[in-house]
């Protein structure tokens, strides 16, 4: 298989001028990196290319999630780069990250000479060894001949199938030496033929169990807003007419304002999407993986249901939970082929009649919105308040980073998603430190939209250096912190099933001084600093935010401490008990919440103790 690019008159160059000749040939406009010995003769050609931007970063990983979040804002490959050794392993958690998410990256890596190789040599590491767990592929390049063919064949794995990430490590002799440069070259790659169009057998199967289904739900999953298909999908629905809940990864995919969206399912979904899901008949499932944060108790989840389930990854059908109808292919030719066969069972008067079950679902939602109660202290800043407030200043069209943690939960509750790719996190490796650099990245990637990094005090401490990276790069992100003073939602699992034992949770300090001062911190960096305190100041602030354009802009939110993120269901519980609170007490107090069963019978909770499931979370 040839590389698709521009054909390249063949010209004799050294490894490190073919690496950059390959990545201009395959389109690539951005590399986020840091130099360093073994990469070190990349860098001098990379200094004459007028088609690739480098930007410096400060830290390998803020580079790997600047990867990450230009190409989750775009669907185009992200590119990092780093040197041997330190350089590399700071890649990993981004390249897992990446890998859990589906994001397709490629990192390019310096290794020592070969002749040192496995000699424990200075800044010696075996990533490929490493990474082989959360990559797609990876390679040790050792000649400069095979330069060009392995980075054709990195971005062709990337971006190709399910998407993920590829790691290419490029011995330093490699990039010395010297070679011809041909482009495009010729590569092939016996045994990797990602199935893309599906079996008409098993789409006339799926269209049989949606007809003769009664309550029937669509589990929508990151992988449909990876294929593209957010306009397939929204014409399956309208067709349709059956409910939707879309995954934290997949928010966006059908528009909030759809009457038939009834929201998140999960851990902090909505009730109306964790009861839908439970009492469904039939889960048509596109492009999500059935994830614990989903399923809750898998043995509980959805008990009466038939599974259908689409999926690029034949790997992942199956794997949780048995599908009576599994689909292999992109969610894209899936849902335009279920489109068409379920078209003609209603055009013959044969499709499923599910007004019952719309306006069921249609009444969880109105009845049980999600929602949150202002502080008992008029003063306090509702966190909620805030992030809704900047969703609703900053608009549909605006693309909004989280952290990890309650920040991440309420972004994804209360900002009103109408379009893919507006909304960019961790969600399956939970990743604290995501949001700036991955915001740096969509920004670069997409520069004339508004970027909102939503992140907590405890995210940001991580990787806010990467400010002084959009500072001197003209890339004016807006971050706003959401300062509880706390890892946020670890504490809140310690006060549900800790007895409120505040262990190493508590970042603020006792003599009443903040430390650091994010508003003194962003101004050190360059950027605008800005303070919140008081409810009433709150739109203001985002509205002053959002005139500056010019300079990264850092608002200090300083939130209510103890407020929650509710729903919730805990880990490893069943979906049937998700627990609803009011959010107003200093602490958390068990009389403030209640289990609504999906039989909708109401009942005091008794807070669940989930042994050895506390995550790292801010």
């Amino acid at each position: 298989m040839a590389a698709q690019a521009r054909v390249r008159p063949p010209v004799e160059v050294t490894g490190a001028q073919s690496l950059v000749l390959a990545l201009e040939s395959v389109g690539v406009d951005t590399v986020f990196g840091i130099p360093g010995g073994a990469i070190l003769p990349a860098y001098d050609p990379l200094l004459d290319s007028v088609k690739v931007r480098h930007i410096l970063v400060r830290h390998e990983q803020g580079a790997g999630h600047a990867a990450e979040g230009y190409a989750a804002a775009t669907g185009r490959v992200g590119v990092c780069l780093a040197t041997s050794g330190p350089g590399a392993t700071n890649l990993v958690t981004a390249i897992a990250d990446a890998y859990m998410d589906s994001i397709p990256i490629v990192a390019i890596t310096g290794q020592v000479a070969s002749a040192a190789i496995g000699t424990d040599a200075f800044q010696e590491a075996d990533i490929r060894g490493i990474t082989f767990p959360i990559t797609k592929h990876n390679y040790l390049v050792t000649k400069a001949a095979d330069i060009a063919r392995v980075v054709a064949e990195a971005f062709h794995l990337a971006s190709t199938g399910r998407p993920g990430p590829v790691l290419v490590d490029i011995s330093k002799d490699a990039l010395q030496s010297r070679t011809t440069f041909v482009w495009p070259p010729v590569f092939d790659l016996p045994g990797y033929r990602p199935v893309t169009r599906p079996h008409h057998k098993q789409i006339r199967e799926a269209a049989r169990l949606i007809a003769a289904a009664k309550a029937p739900v669509l589990y929508v999953g990151g992988g449909v807003v990876r294929a593209g298909a957010a306009a397939e999908l929204a014409r399956f629905v309208e067709l349709t007419q059956i409910p939707v809940v879309t995954t934290l990864m997949a928010r966006g995919a059908l528009p909030d304002s759809h009457p038939l969206h009834l929201g998140m399912p999960g851990m902090h979904g909505s009730v109306a999407a964790v009861t839908a899901l439970q009492k469904s008949d039939l889960l048509i499932t596109l492009g999500a993986r059935f994830d614990d944060r989903v399923t809750g108790q898998l043995s509980s989840f959805a008990p009466g249901a038939k599974v259908i389930h689409a999926d690029i990854d034949p790997a992942e059908i199956g794997k949780n939970r048995v599908a009576q109808v599994p689909i292999v292919g992109d969610c894209k030719a899936v849902i335009v082929d279920l489109t068409d066969e379920v078209g003609r069972d209603i055009d013959a008067g044969k499709g499923g009649d599910y007004a019952d079950w719309r306006a069921q679902t249609t009444g969880w939602k109105k009845s049980f919105p999600v929602g949150y109660a202002t502080p008992e202290d008029a003063d306090s800043v509702a966190p909620q308040a805030v992030i809704e407030a900047i969703g609703r200043i900053a608009g549909p069209e605006a693309t909004y980073v989280a952290g990890v943690g309650q920040h991440q939960m309420w972004a994804a509750q209360f900002v009103r998603y109408e379009r893919p790719n507006a909304w960019l996190n961790s969600g399956g490796l939970g990743t604290m430190g995501y949001a700036v650099p991955a915001a740096m990245g969509a920004k670069v990637a997409e520069p004339d939209r508004v970027v909102w990094a939503i992140d907590g005090d405890g995210c940001f401490q991580m990787t806010n250096q990467e400010l002084a990276t959009c500072v001197i790069n003209n890339i004016p992100i807006k971050v706003a912190v959401i300062n509880n003073s706390s890892l946020g939602m670890v504490r809140q699992w310690q006060s549900l099933f800790y007895n409120q034992r505040y262990s190493n949770t508590d970042l603020h300090t006792s003599v009443g001084r903040r430390i650091p001062d994010f508003v003194k911190l962003a101004e050190a960096y360059g950027c605008v600093g800005l303070r919140c305190e008081r409810p009433e100041d709150v739109e203001a602030t985002i509205r002053k935010a959002m005139e500056i354009n010019d300079v990264p802009v850092v608002v200090d939110f300083v939130v209510h401490r103890d407020a929650m993120v509710w729903p919730m269901v805990p880990a490893g519980v069943s979906n049937d008990a998700i627990q609803v609170a009011k959010d107003t007490a200093p602490q958390w107090d068990r009389d403030e919440a209640e289990s609504i069963e999906v039989a909708e019978i109401r009942s005091d909770a008794e807070a669940v103790d989930p042994t050895g499931q506390t995550e790292q979370t801010s």
